[in-house]
């Protein structure tokens, strides 16, 4: 049996592996070692009741999350992940090379991550390059649920929301100043709270106020994060995450006006992720 993960800072999917056939299929909160310790990874993981049915049958684990950028950060996943599946071979990556691997179709490519962070990369099958590294919701992650959330945050707090978007929002969300500047200040995971707005967004994203900014926000990521790369023209680019599934229209618009050649949209990777490696462990042997 093979386990794989896949993490942004808002949910993790996970997929168990049994020969080239899916067992389980199940989900678990955001792992992120920039925000979760072991002992909070480690619990999270134990609240899959039914996959730890399997943990005596599991081989490998491949893990695959956003803040898994570095050895140190990666070694906080893998000795939590140890502590659940002690008798497997536990990898663990970053995020960008799960979307990555998940939109590979034999030919080099650049891959662009848009969910609560952003990120992007180039992989030739064999090799994922990175030109300009994520530096999370802060300072950077422009173009990511995040980054939408903090706009339509800052615009509510300074009264520059259309009448009729303000009213909608404060029916929605009933929410005061000091609520939001707790939550983004004070308590933990701010990078997913903001990134939860993106759904208000969505409701409204043919209002002219959002269309401003979401083609403004999809273009200032293709200027930061694929066109660091010399040659982004000469290969497709595939897109992966929730901003480019929900504003598809927006990114294609982007895309055209900047010339560059759309590959595939995919929203979850964990599919697509899952068939890479069936491909690459069971139909080669």
């Amino acid at each position: 049996m093979i386990l794989i993960g896949t993490s942004g800072s808002s949910k993790c999917d996970w997929q168990l592996i049994e020969g080239n056939e899916t067992v389980l299929n199940m989900s678990s909160s955001g792992i992120n070692p920039y925000f979760h310790t072991e002992d909070i990874i480690e619990v999270s993981v134990r609240s899959l009741n039914e996959l730890l049915e399997h943990t005596e049958e599991i081989e490998v684990v491949f893990f695959y999350g956003s803040g898994c950028s570095s050895k140190k950060l990666q070694n906080i996943v893998e000795r939590a992940l140890a502590k659940v599946f002690v008798k497997s071979h536990i990898y663990v990556n970053h995020d960008i090379v799960a979307a990555a691997f998940a939109t590979y179709d034999g030919t080099p490519s650049f891959t662009c991550l848009m969910g609560t962070g952003a990120n992007s990369c180039f992989f030739d099958g064999d090799i994922v390059r990175q030109e300009v590294p994520g530096i999370d919701y802060v300072l950077g992650d422009e173009g990511s649920g995040a980054y939408f959330g903090k706009i339509l945050l800052q615009s509510f707090l300074r009264k520059q929301l259309p009448p009729e978007i303000a009213t909608a929002f404060e029916q929605t969300y009933n929410i005061t100043k000091h609520d939001i500047l707790q939550n983004v200040y004070m308590k933990p995971f701010a990078n997913v709270y903001l990134a939860s707005f993106s759904e208000f967004i969505h409701q409204h994203m043919d209002h002219p106020f959002f269309r401003v900014i979401l083609k403004d926000g999809i273009r200032k990521y293709v200027e930061i994060y694929l066109e660091c790369y010399p040659d982004h023209k000469n290969y497709a680019v595939h897109f992966v995450g929730s901003i480019p599934f929900f504003f598809e229209d927006i990114l294609r618009e982007i895309l055209i006006e900047k010339e560059i050649a759309l590959g595939k949209i995919i929203k979850e990777p964990i599919e697509h992720l899952v068939q890479y490696h069936i491909n690459k462990h069971f139909t080669t042997k």
